[in-house]
Formats: structure tokens, C-alpha cells, sequence
């Protein structure tokens, strides 16, 4: 079988119909929408596809269950986060850390923290959505202020003996908190707080 003859296989349905996988990216948005405002419990693949404006057989075809929806969708979401192949490098961590987390939007920040929260009691009971929001959870924003810290650490900017690997939890854990229990939204002035009093007087030589 060639390649062709194998995309063509990839791309079909058990049904044998062919899936449309250029719809996927629209589906997965649209499901991240339907957790944010209903959470786990609320969400339904009937919800989704109207959201998408998609049909409720072809997504059953593309994810069996709402289970397998919600895996996807979350990874989706982590996958856009960060990208660490091109972090801001502008030799001040206060500066860096700015510039890695202020222009995202801050109420989709919020968002994803509201579904990350919305789904805790399901991860515990089901290893797929476990694992997918440990990953969206700890993952990529944890990985680039961890590097961002060591860099600083490596330059002389901060303290040999900071923990870059304990310290890059700081602001995701204490964001994460603010928005899954105590609700309350994530702001500039939220994040520059902790990244000024919390965050750089643990790293830095000379705060």
C-alpha cells in the first residue's frame, strides 16, 4: 500500500465514510468554549456541534465519546499555550516573564483555568483526562519560566543557589488558585504582583 492509499485509510471512518479533519481544529474550540461555561457535568457532544455548527454523527465518528472529545480538546488547548523554541530572551527576567505572559489575553487565560478547575474531580477517576490536564496544567508554562529562571541564574542575574525548578511553579500555581478557588479573574496586576513581590525577590542577586 502507498502512501496515498495510506492517508485515504487514515482519513476514513469506521463507517467508511471520510472524516474532515479540517473541521477538527473548529470542534476542539468550540468544546473548549461549551467546558468553560458548563464544566464536565453540563458539557454534551448535542452542545458542541452546535457551537461548531458541525453534525453530532460526524464528530461521534471522530471521538466515540465525549470522554475522547474533552482528552483532545484539552490537549489542543495546551498545545497552544507557549512556544519554548522561542522564548524572550531580553537579559532582564522581570522583562522576559512580561513578555512571555502579558500578551497573552489575560480572559483566555482565565478561561482555561476554568476548565482546567472544571475538570479536577473527572481527572481523578478517569487516566486519559487525568493525564491530558496534568499536562495542560504543569506543562509548558512551567518548562519556559524554568528556563527562563536558569537563564537569569547562568548570567549572574540571579542567585546560584535558586531553585529555578521549584520557582517556575510560582506564578502558574498561584494563578491556577486564583481562578479555580477563589474565581476570581487573572490581571496584569495579579501577575506583575507576584512576579515583583514574590517571584524575582527568590531569584534575583540584588532584588
Amino acid at each position: 500500500m502507498d502512501e496515498h492509499e495510506n492517508a485515504e485509510t487514515a482519513s476514513t471512518s469506521k463507517s467508511g465514510r471520510k472524516l474532515d479533519e479540517s473541521r477538527d481544529a473548529a470542534i476542539l474550540e468550540a468544546a473548549l468554549d461549551v467546558l468553560a461555561e458548563t464544566g464536565y457535568t453540563g458539557m454534551t457532544m448535542a452542545l458542541v456541534a452546535a457551537r461548531a455548527k458541525a453534525g453530532k454523527g460526524a464528530m461521534y465518528r471522530r471521538w466515540a465519546s465525549k470522554e475522547d472529545l474533552v482528552i483532545d480538546a484539552v490537549r489542543h488547548m495546551a498545545r497552544r499555550d507557549v512556544d519554548i523554541d522561542a522564548l524572550p530572551d531580553t537579559g532582564s527576567l522581570r522583562d522576559d516573564i512580561l513578555a512571555l505572559i502579558l500578551p497573552e489575553s489575560l480572559e483566555e487565560t482565565s478561561k482555561r483555568l476554568r476548565i482546567l478547575a472544571g475538570l479536577a474531580s473527572m481527572a481523578t477517576v478517569h487516566e486519559g483526562i487525568g493525564e491530558a490536564v496534568t499536562d495542560a496544567n504543569v506543562g509548558e508554562w512551567i518548562t519556559a519560566n524554568r528556563i527562563l529562571i536558569q537563564r537569569a541564574i547562568d548570567r549572574g542575574e540571579g542567585r546560584p543557589d535558586a531553585r529555578a525548578d521549584a520557582l517556575a511553579r510560582v506564578i502558574p500555581a498561584m494563578c491556577a488558585a486564583r481562578s479555580g478557588l477563589e474565581g476570581q479573574p487573572i490581571t496584569a496586576e495579579f501577575i506583575t504582583a507576584l512576579l515583583d513581590d514574590v517571584l524575582l525577590p527568590a531569584v534575583l542577586a540584588h532584588p
